[in-house]
């Protein structure tokens, strides 16, 4: 099928380049030249492991191409996937700015194109918008032509750092639509992916938009949930370790999203949350359990950092503190809401003095932290001289470091690890003060 992106950010790169794989002829476009340049180049704009070589190899058979024009992009295409993003105003709204500018510039497009002996083009919003704002894109299209499309909501599950994966594999294939027809071209082009069985949920629109919402929220309660857990277990003394093993035997519980640490971050869960808050807010219906999620989220980061401050008797001026991740998660650049600028921010803010370390997202942290931290080529060096380790992040590398190194490195062995990656025993073997969540604190 002759397919379109528009907007090459994390969802359109990835769902162009992964449909691109599986033979269909893909068009991305963006209005951005510099990106549209590297992507030419075969260069993501973004870190996700495994995405450069399918970039490559599908530019090299001529299915992937890159433009900053509408014309071409728009000119034969069968479904159109509106890939923009919405970031969250100031109070937690979806901004629709960029979707709705996008119905806009379809319109115009559609209007101008010859007209084909074909079927009618499929606009597909791919984006994740509240309920209602397809039929808000259908009424920006039909204002600017008089041709005949159809509407589709096909809501994006990609976990960064696993999306090449939970694209070609995923749990379900969720479709909101009008009419059958229109169902079925969208089950032909998602066929491929689900020859294991899993679903093609076919559904009315509205219901479609509200599943990603529905879904990313209960994901997040989990984690806000075994958070607050955490801290009653460790005031208590107990070891939520063991709580959760108990607690995830029973299987109406399962153990996924129920580990503790620092709380959630990156794009979804945080505007997600709060997209849900504000439909509330404008249907007069009580979110007040989202409401607590967000709240506990948010509070988990001042938990954390009130044992650094408490530690340092409260100041923590002149101290050197390494910081072992900046991403939000392992297998990603992505540091926005990332539990580690929070801390690092405030550390800084109190004059002690950060050099952190991130496998990847030095750049992208940098953009936001800028040269108020020091960075370090390894995690090692981000060591030297440092009275204590933070780690906000669970990346591999760090999960069995040199401990011996580690203490010849630092000024004062003291971690304070809010992943929860190492055993209290085994830090107090080797004679380190050691901080986690959860559990009873070592001191050395």
């Amino acid at each position: 099928m002759r397919l379109t992106m528009v907007g090459t950010g994390y969802v359109g790169l990835v769902t162009g380049t992964c449909l691109a794989n599986t033979g269909n002829d893909v068009v991305c476009l963006d209005l951005d030249e510099g990106k549209i340049a590297k992507l030419k180049r075969g260069e993501s704009p973004i870190y996700e492991p495994g995405l450069d070589d399918l970039l490559s190899r599908n530019i090299a058979a001529g299915r992937l191409r890159f433009t900053t024009d509408p014309e071409e992009a728009y000119a034969r295409a069968e479904v159109i996937f509106v890939c923009v993003g919405t970031p969250s105003d100031e109070l937690g709204r979806a901004d629709l700015k960029y979707v709705l500018a996008a119905s806009k510039d379809i319109g115009d497009a559609l209007e101008r194109r010859d007209d084909h002996a074909g079927e009618a083009p499929i606009v597909v919003v791919k984006s994740t918008v509240p309920v209602g704002t397809n039929a808000r894109v259908q009424e920006a299209i039909a204002a600017a032509t008089s041709k005949t499309f159809h509407m589709a909501s096909n809501p994006e599950f990609l976990k960064e750092g696993a999306a090449i994966g939970d694209f070609n594999k995923p749990d379900r294939i969720v479709v909101g639509t009008h009419d059958e027809r229109t169902a079925e071209r969208m089950r032909h082009l998602y066929a491929p992916y689900v020859r294991q069985g899993n679903p093609i949920l076919c559904m009315d629109v509205p219901s479609a938009e509200m599943v990603k919402y529905a879904s990313n929220a209960m994901l997040a309660t989990k984690i806000s949930f075994i958070n607050e857990i955490a801290n009653l277990t460790e005031a208590y003394g107990a070891e939520i370790a063991n709580v959760r093993r108990g607690m995830c035997a029973d299987s109406r519980i399962g153990n996924k999203f129920l580990y503790p640490g620092l709380g959630y971050g990156g794009s979804c869960f945080p505007k997600d949350v709060l997209a849900c808050m504000s439909m509330g807010r404008e249907t007069g219906v009580d979110t007040e359990l989202l409401d607590a999620v967000h709240s506990v989220n948010q509070r988990q980061r001042s938990v954390f950092l009130d044992k650094i401050l408490t530690h340092f008797d409260g100041d923590p001026s002149g101290r050197t503190v390494a910081v072992w991740g900046i991403a939000f998660k392992p297998g990603t650049d992505d540091v926005r809401e990332a539990p580690s600028i929070t801390i690092m921010q405030a550390l800084a803010d109190l004059g002690a003095q950060i050099v952190a370390y991130d496998p990847v997202a030095h750049e992208t942290g940098a953009e936001i932290m800028g040269d108020r931290i020091g960075y370090a080529e390894s995690s090692y060096d981000a060591l030297d001289g440092a009275d204590a380790l933070v780690i906000c992040t669970e990346w591999s590398e760090f999960r069995t470091p040199d401990f011996v190194e580690m203490s010849r490195r630092m000024q004062l062995p003291v971690v304070f690890d809010g992943r929860n990656i190492y055993e209290p025993a085994e830090m107090r073997r080797r004679g380190f003060v050691y901080y986690s969540v959860g559990r009873r604190p070592v001191r050395g």
